[in-house]
């Protein structure tokens, strides 16, 4: 459980520290930056290390507390005369996980902030790029110094091709995607999203004031964050608010095989919930939530209340009429040009260690929800070869300890949980006269094993340029980019930071990238290509037909929404039964 005020001391410690790197070898300071925006005029700083101006920790939305708990964020309608700082990170959103205790960053329910970080200077019309974490929707937030935009923003100057970042925090797990029957008949479902869309509204209203157009503005996240992408890209049918003009998602679609979520399976959580704060019985659950206070919610959301809980998209009637695969199918979705990728070896994190036969990789399957029949074919769909399973840099067969059918149910699991969606995706804004860009990312970084490759999270220190690993020690982490090998991972680092930021300027990955780059061809609905970044051979595209079979009827999967035990938010498990035939 998050203790919400013991971390304050560490956050402060953590800001001055970063306030301390960006200040070195300060012998030309400018004068303060100022920025006046709708609502006022805020004061930011100068970081001569990365040549830019930053504007921290600045709300978009009115605190989301007391009777705005659980519910849809409020534009701010207040406003300030004189000067108001923002030069350090606010709170991020309460979470849980990894993320918030490693990093040591302040959280609170009054999160809802947004930073901007801008070349130096005077500047007008420069594209923007919104960094939406990811987490799993339950962790993360903007503070993360894994996600310093000041690189990226450098990178821009030296290439020729300035753009302005911002990242913004938004609500986590239950307090950002609690769903029930109550929360849907108020309309307040998947706040976090909605924090999201209004951070964008912000931007809209106020990026011109940094020197930001907002016309060209793309939208970026990577995991949860990916998905959020998604999110806002099928948001109303596809409907067109003139919020964002191009979408990046990194292992992240907005399509998959997870199950839909529905209000009856939520119902038990929120019984839960009621019990353990006192609620049940109450008139209204939510006013009674919006009561009590914040630290015994966050240990009630925290606790087994929550327990079978899965925070994601749900058709609401409002935000989502249909499944992902349906709008998919229609064209339903904002056709702007997308980047949607994945890293080569995913399914080392979301694929089960330790299989060795076909039963155990069957047994599996059938756990994860699919029936009987279903699970025969994809067992027979992905054979057990190890030369062309997944990781690519564990070698031959692994022995028992790792899972001798390990790379086999990597491989599964890479499929089920990223690569079918991106290709489907993918295809799909081909099929509707969209333009999409898709990627297969293959780096080993420094720390890991030879048996992890290119894991899941790996790829967003090569785009944000964090050459030097900052943020990465507080999670127990070397630099990613460092050791032995970091000539090329650095060389790789430059142009996928760069391919990132011609898009951002052009809506196309291959403009001015000032490095050596084979051309990212866009996704053709009959011939489609991937770009593989590739740590030790030339990055270039090529086919998209890596286990093409067996990516194709998980496709199929997706689209029908067929072979599935599973429904709601609880997870399957069973054990299967059937004849092994000829596996």
């Amino acid at each position: 459980m998050v203790n919400i005020k013991a971390l304050t001391s560490l956050f402060v410690l953590l800001n001055a520290a970063y306030a301390a790197v960006t200040k070195k070898n300060d012998n030309h300071q400018s004068s303060v930056p100022t920025a006046h925006v709708k609502n006022g005029t805020y004061t930011g700083y100068y970081a001569p290390a990365y040549g830019t101006d930053n504007f921290l920790g600045m709300p978009y939305s009115q605190p989301p507390v007391g009777e705005l708990r659980f519910r849809v964020p409020q534009s701010l309608n207040t406003t300030w005369s004189g000067t108001r700082n923002a030069t350090q990170y606010s709170p991020e959103c309460i979470g849980y996980g990894r993320d918030t205790w490693s990093q040591g960053n302040y959280v609170s329910e009054d999160c809802l902030t947004l930073n901007v970080i801008r070349p130096t200077g005077s500047h007008t019309s420069l594209p923007v790029l919104v960094w939406i974490h990811g987490g799993g929707l339950v962790m993360g937030g903007s503070a993360d110094h894994r996600y310093n935009q000041s690189f990226i923003v450098q990178q821009s100057v030296e290439a020729g091709m300035p753009i302005i970042a911002v990242s913004i925090n938004y609500r986590l797990s239950s307090w950002g995607f609690l769903y029930g029957r109550e929360i849907q008949e108020t309309g307040n479902t998947m706040n976090g999203f909605r924090d999201q869309r209004l951070a964008l509204r912000w931007v809209q209203e106020n990026i011109a004031a940094f020197g930001g157009d907002p016309n060209r503005v793309t939208i970026q996240g990577e995991s949860s964050g990916g998905t959020s992408v998604g999110a806002q890209l099928l948001a109303y049918n596809g409907r067109n608010d003139s919020l964002f003009h191009a979408a990046i998602a990194e292992s992240g679609a907005p399509v998959g095989l997870q199950p839909d979520f529905h209000v009856a399976d939520w119902e038990p959580v929120i019984a839960n919930i009621s019990k353990a704060t006192g609620c049940t019985g109450a008139a209204s659950v939510l006013d009674c939530l919006r009561k009590v206070p914040t630290d015994k919610l966050n240990s009630v959301i925290n606790s087994t209340a929550t327990q079978g809980a899965r925070y994601g998209p749900v058709i609401d009637g409002d935000w989502f009429t249909q499944t992902a695969s349906q709008a998919l199918a229609k064209g339903d979705f904002l056709k702007v040009p997308y980047i949607i990728g994945v890293n080569e070896a995913e399914g080392v994190g979301f694929g089960p260690g330790g299989l060795n036969t076909t039963q155990q990789v069957l047994n599996y399957l059938v756990r994860s929800g699919y029936d009987n029949a279903t699970a025969h074919d994809i067992a027979i769909l992905y054979p057990d070869i190890p030369d062309i399973g997944v990781p690519s840099t564990l070698h031959g067969r692994p022995n028992a300890t790792i899972g001798l059918q390990f790379k086999r149910a990597a491989a599964i699991g890479q499929d089920m949980s990223m690569n079918a969606g991106r290709r489907l995706t993918a295809h799909c804004w081909a099929r509707h006269g969209a333009t999409s860009y898709t990627y297969i990312f293959n780096a080993l970084v420094n720390g890991l094993p030879y048996f992890a490759g290119a894991v899941h999270f790996q790829e967003v220190a090569f785009v944000f340029y964090n050459t030097e690993g900052l943020g990465y020690p507080q999670n127990g982490n070397p630099n990613p980019l460092g050791g032995p090998a970091r000539e090329s991972l650095v060389t790789l680092a430059k142009q996928m930071c760069r391919m990132w930021i011609s898009f951002v300027n052009y809506g196309d990955p291959n403009m001015h990238l000032g490095v050596p780059a084979e051309p990212w061809v866009a996704v053709d609905a009959d011939e489609p290509e991937a770009y593989y970044f590739n740590q030790n051979t030339t990055s270039s595209s090529m086919p998209d037909v890596v286990r093409a079979e067996g990516v194709s009827y998980i496709e199929e999967l997706i689209m029908a929404r067929k072979g599935t035990n599973c429904t709601g938010i609880v997870a399957c498990g069973s054990t299967y039964n059937g004849d092994l035939g000829n596996l």
